[in-house]
C-alpha cells in the first residue's frame, strides 16, 4: 500500500469531508481515507495495482469536489538528443503525484502538471537531477536572462568548435597527403604530434560528450553522447594502443579528432537554427516599451514599465508604443494594432476607447488610464500562450519518443555485431577495419533528428500563427486542426457584426421626397427607447444626417412587442409593426412589396406613420461582416464543409446563408442546445471545428473537436477555445487551417527524414561502405537539416 496526501478544494463544512471519506472508502484498492476539514488535506493509503492516483482524483471529482493541480515549468540543461528528453519525461511521469509531464528537446524545457499535496517542487527537481540533467525554474529567469543564457551557451559552443577545428587542420593535411602525394615535415606526421593534437581534441573539445555520457549512464539511460564518446574513444584508444605496441603503426587519430570537430560544428549550427525557431517570442517581447511617461502629483515622470500601477495616467506621444493596457481619457489618434491582430490598417481611438500595450500611436497625444499591467496585460498573455504552445507536444511525436527510448542501446548492439562480423568473417583478423566499421555505425546514428522533428516545426508554426494574430494553445490543437472536415460558424458576432444596423430606408406618401425629414422625426421619437432596434435607428440616422435635432419627444410610450408612440414637434409619430399601425387605422398596403422583400432577407421591419399617415419603412438587420463571404469561400476551396449555427428563424438564417455562400444551416437552436448540435455532427463521423465569440458559445467550443474563438468576443469563449483569432476576421480560420496543414506536412517530412536517414545510414555503415569521418559528417548535419526544414515554415505564404 502507498500513502498519499492531497489538498481538496470545495469543502464548505464537516459533512463535505465525511462525504469524501465515505466515497473513497468504498473505492476498491483504497485503504482508510481521512479528511481534515480545517487544513483541507486528504490522507489515504491505496494499492497501486488495484487503483491508480488518477482514478482516485476522478472519484473525488465525481463526489463533487476538486483536487487543485499546479503547473511547473523548467529549463533543463544537458539534453543532447531525443533519448535524453524521453528519459526525463519518463522519469517525471513515474513520480507519484505527477498528472502529466512533457519535455521539449528543441526548447530544452519541461512542463509538469502535478498535485502539490503529494509532491513538492524540490521532489521534481531532484528527479531531474537523478536522471543526469540540470533543471532550473523558468520563473526564476526573466526573458532577458534566458536570452543571455542562450547566447552564453552559443558562445561557449563556438569557442569549443574553433579550438577543435584549429587542432584538426593538421589531420586534414595529413589525409590530403595520401591523395596528393605531398611531402610534409616529419614533425607534423610524427605519432607523438598526432597524439598530442588528438588528445587535446578528445579530452578538451570532446569533454562535453564524456560528461553527457556519464550523466546519462548514471541516470540509467544512454543517449547520443554515449554513442559519440564510444565511437571516438574506440578510434583514439585503438590508435594509442597500436602506437605503443606495434612498430610503424597505422594510426586513426584523425578519425576521432575530425569526428568531434564535425559533430561540434553540427551542434553549433543546430543551436543557431533552434534559436531562430523562437524568433516569434523574442519579437513579441521586444514590442513591450521599457519605460512609460506617467502623470503623478501633477508631474510627468518617465519610469520603468514594471513600476506602473493600475490607475496611473500614461501620456503617449505620436510614434510611441502604448506602454500599458487601458482606456483613453483624453485625445484622439489612430493606433496600429498589427502586432495584436495582424491587420495593417490603423484603428481610430477616441475618449472612452480601450487600447492595448505595445500597439503604436500614429498621431496625436493620448492620455491613457492604466487598466492592466504585468502578467495581466494582453501582450503578456499572448506571450504566455505562445510559450505554452511551443513547449507542448503533438500526438504525432509519440512514435518518435517510443523509438528514442530503445534507439541508443540498439545502435550499440548493432555496432558490436558489426565489429564481431567483420573481425571473424568479413575481413578475418583485420582489427582496424572491424573497428572503423563499428565506429561508423556508432557515429552515423542520430537520435537528435527524431527528437527535433516535431517540436521545431511546432515552435515555428505556433510562432508564425502568433505573428498573424492567431494564437494556438498547443501542438495537439495545431495537429488536430489539419484533420477538421467541418467548420461550424455561430452567426451573431462571428458571421455578422453582432449588433443591428439601419440598412434600408423607404420614404412613402407625403414624405416620399422628404426622406431626411422622415428619418429625423423617427430618430427623435426612437431616441427615448432602450430597445436595440431603436438604438440602431438612432445610430443610422446620425451616420446619415450628421446629427439629430434636439427636439423633445412628448407623450412617449413603448408598446411591448409592437413599437413606440411619441409626439415630436407637434407631430404624432408611430414606429413599429404592421399591427401597431393597423390598430390606429393606418393603411400599410403601399409598403407591402418592400415589406415582404425586407422580411424575405431576414431583416426587422419598422413601419413609420406621421399624423396617422404612412410615411416610411425602415429595415434593420445584424449585418454580415465585410469578409465573411470571402472567408466561407476560402474554407470551401480547402474542401471544408461550412455550417451556420443560429437561434434565428429559418428565413433569417437562409438570408444570411445566401449572402455568405453557406449551404448548411442549423437554425432556431437555443443557446443551451448548441453543444448538443455539435455533438450530433461529431456522432455522424465528422471532425468538427466550432467558431464562436459569446459566453453561450463556450459549451459548444469545448464540445467540438477544435474550438476557435474570435478575439473580439468574450474572455470565457477564448478560455474554452483551442485557437483564438485576435483580429475577429473570419478569413483567419482558413489561414489557421492552412498553417496546421503545412506544419503537419513539415513534421511528417522531418520524421520521414529522421527515420529514413537512420534506417539507411546504419546498414550502409555496418556493411563497411562508409568512412567514419563521412559518417560523422552525415550525423552532424542530419539534425541541422531537420531544423532547417522546420524553418521553411517562416517563409511560406499563408
Amino acid at each position: 500500500m502507498e500513502k498519499i496526501n492531497l489538498k481538496v478544494g470545495g469543502m464548505s463544512c464537516v459533512a463535505c469531508a465525511a462525504r469524501i471519506e465515505k466515497g473513497l472508502n468504498k473505492t476498491p484498492g483504497v485503504g482508510k481515507a481521512q479528511v481534515n476539514f480545517a487544513t483541507e488535506q486528504l490522507s489515504l493509503a491505496y494499492d497501486p495495482e488495484v487503483v491508480g492516483l488518477p482514478q482516485i482524483i476522478e472519484r473525488i471529482e465525481k463526489i463533487g469536489f476538486e483536487v487543485p493541480e499546479e503547473k511547473l515549468e523548467l529549463k533543463i540543461d544537458g539534453m543532447s538528443c531525443a533519448a535524453c528528453a524521453a528519459r526525463v519525461e519518463k522519469g517525471l511521469n513515474q513520480l507519484p503525484g505527477v498528472k502529466e509531464a512533457n519535455v521539449n528537446l528543441a526548447a530544452e524545457t519541461a512542463v509538469i502538471k502535478y498535485w502539490p499535496g503529494q509532491l513538492s517542487v524540490q521532489d521534481i527537481l531532484q528527479k531531474v537531477i537523478k536522471t543526469g540533467y540540470s533543471p532550473h525554474l523558468l520563473a526564476d529567469f526573466s526573458h532577458d536572462e534566458l536570452a543571455e543564457h542562450e547566447q552564453t551557451e552559443l558562445r561557449r559552443k563556438k569557442m569549443m568548435l574553433y579550438f577543435s577545428a584549429l587542432l584538426s587542420v593538421p589531420f586534414l593535411i595529413i589525409m590530403l597527403e595520401h591523395f596528393m602525394n605531398i611531402c610534409l615535415p616529419v614533425w607534423l606526421t610524427s605519432p607523438l604530434t598526432q597524439l598530442a593534437l588528438a588528445s587535446a581534441v578528445q579530452f578538451i573539445a570532446g569533454s562535453g560528450f564524456y560528461v553527457g555520457a556519464y550523466n546519462a549512464l548514471r541516470g540509467g539511460s544512454a543517449n547520443m553522447d554515449v554513442l559519440v564518446a564510444l565511437g571516438t574513444s574506440a578510434a583514439y584508444f585503438y590508435s594509442l594502443g597500436v602506437m605503443l605496441f606495434i612498430p610503424e603503426p597505422h594510426l586513426y587519430f584523425e578519425v576521432s579528432a575530425i569526428l568531434i570537430t564535425l559533430i561540434l560544428l553540427g551542434k553549433y549550427l543546430e543551436s543557431i537554427a533552434k534559436g531562430r525557431t523562437s524568433d516569434a517570442i523574442r519579437k513579441l517581447i521586444g514590442l513591450q516599451p521599457k519605460t512609460a511617461r506617467i502623470i503623478r502629483d501633477g508631474q510627468e515622470l518617465e519610469i520603468p514599465v514594471a513600476e506602473v500601477l493600475v490607475g496611473d495616467i500614461a501620456v503617449v506621444r505620436p510614434g510611441e508604443r502604448i506602454p500599458v493596457d487601458g482606456v483613453v481619457i483624453d485625445g484622439y489618434s489612430a493606433v496600429d494594432e498589427s502586432m495584436l491582430t495582424g491587420e495593417s490598417i490603423p484603428v481610430d481611438k477616441n475618449t472612452g476607447d480601450e487600447v492595448t500595450g505595445a500597439t503604436v500611436n500614429k498621431f496625436g497625444v493620448l492620455k491613457v488610464r492604466t487598466a492592466k499591467v504585468g502578467k495581466d496585460s494582453v501582450l503578456a498573455q499572448i506571450v504566455r500562450v505562445v510559450q505554452e504552445a511551443q513547449g507542448s507536444k503533438a500526438p504525432i511525436q509519440r512514435m518518435a519518443d517510443i523509438v528514442a527510448g530503445y534507439f541508443v542501446p540498439a545502435v550499440i548492439t548493432i555496432a558490436l555485431c558489426t565489429f564481431v562480423w567483420w573481425y571473424w568473417w568479413g575481413d578475418t583478423g583485420n582489427t582496424s577495419r572491424a573497428l572503423l566499421n563499428a565506429v561508423a555505425v556508432l557515429v552515423i546514428a542520430c537520435p537528435c533528428a527524431m527528437g527535433l522533428a516535431t517540436p521545431t516545426s511546432i515552435m515555428v508554426g505556433t510562432g508564425r500563427g502568433a505573428e498573424r494574430g492567431i494564437l494556438i494553445r498547443g501542438g495537439e490543437y495545431l495537429e488536430r486542426a489539419h484533420e477538421v472536415d467541418t467548420v461550424v460558424l455561430d452567426k451573431t458576432g462571428t458571421i455578422t457584426k453582432g449588433e443591428p444596423e439601419l440598412t434600408d430606408i423607404f420614404a412613402l406618401g407625403d414624405y416620399q421626397s422628404k426622406e431626411s425629414e422622415m428619418l429625423q422625426l423617427t430618430a427623435q421619437a426612437e431616441k427615448l427607447s432602450e430597445h436595440p432596434v431603436a438604438e440602431a435607428v438612432v445610430r443610422g440616422a446620425v451616420a446619415r444626417l450628421g446629427k439629430i435635432e434636439p427636439r423633445e419627444a412628448d407623450g412617449f410610450s413603448a408598446v411591448a412587442g409592437k413599437g413606440i408612440i411619441a409626439t415630436v414637434g407637434g407631430k404624432n409619430i408611430l414606429a413599429g409593426s404592421r399591427s401597431l399601425l393597423s390598430e390606429h387605422g393606418i393603411d400599410t398596403s403601399r409598403a407591402e412589396i418592400e415589406l415582404q422583400k425586407l422580411q424575405a432577407e431576414g431583416k426587422t421591419t419598422i413601419l413609420v406613420a406621421v399624423d396617422n399617415q404612412l410615411a416610411g419603412l425602415l429595415g434593420v438587420a445584424d449585418t454580415v461582416k465585410e469578409h465573411s463571404a470571402d472567408a466561407v469561400k476560402k474554407l470551401n476551396d480547402m474542401g471544408l464543409e461550412v455550417w451556420m449555427l443560429t437561434g434565428d428563424n429559418e428565413k433569417t438564417a437562409a438570408a444570411i446563408a445566401e449572402q455568405t455562400g453557406i449551404k448548411h444551416i442549423l437554425a432556431e437552436v437555443l443557446p443551451e442546445h448548441k453543444a448538443q448540435k455539435i455533438q450530433e455532427l461529431r456522432d455522424a463521423g465528422r471532425i468538427v471545428a466550432m467558431v464562436g465569440d459569446g459566453i453561450n458559445d463556450a459549451p459548444a467550443l469545448a464540445t467540438a473537436d477544435l474550438g476557435i474563438a474570435m478575439g473580439t468576443g468574450t474572455d470565457i469563449a477564448m478560455e474554452a477555445a483551442a485557437i483564438t483569432l485576435m483580429s475577429g476576421d473570419l478569413r483567419d480560420i482558413a489561414t489557421a487551417m492552412r498553417l496546421s496543414r503545412l506544419t503537419i506536412r513539415n513534421i511528417k517530412q522531418n520524421l520521414f527524414w529522421a527515420f529514413f536517414y537512420n534506417t539507411i545510414g546504419i546498414p550502409i555503415a555496418a556493411m563497411g561502405l562508409l568512412n567514419p569521418v563521412w559518417a560523422g559528417a552525415a550525423m552532424a548535419f542530419s539534425s541541422v537539416s531537420v531544423v532547417t526544414n522546420a524553418l521553411r515554415l517562416k517563409r511560406v505564404v499563408l
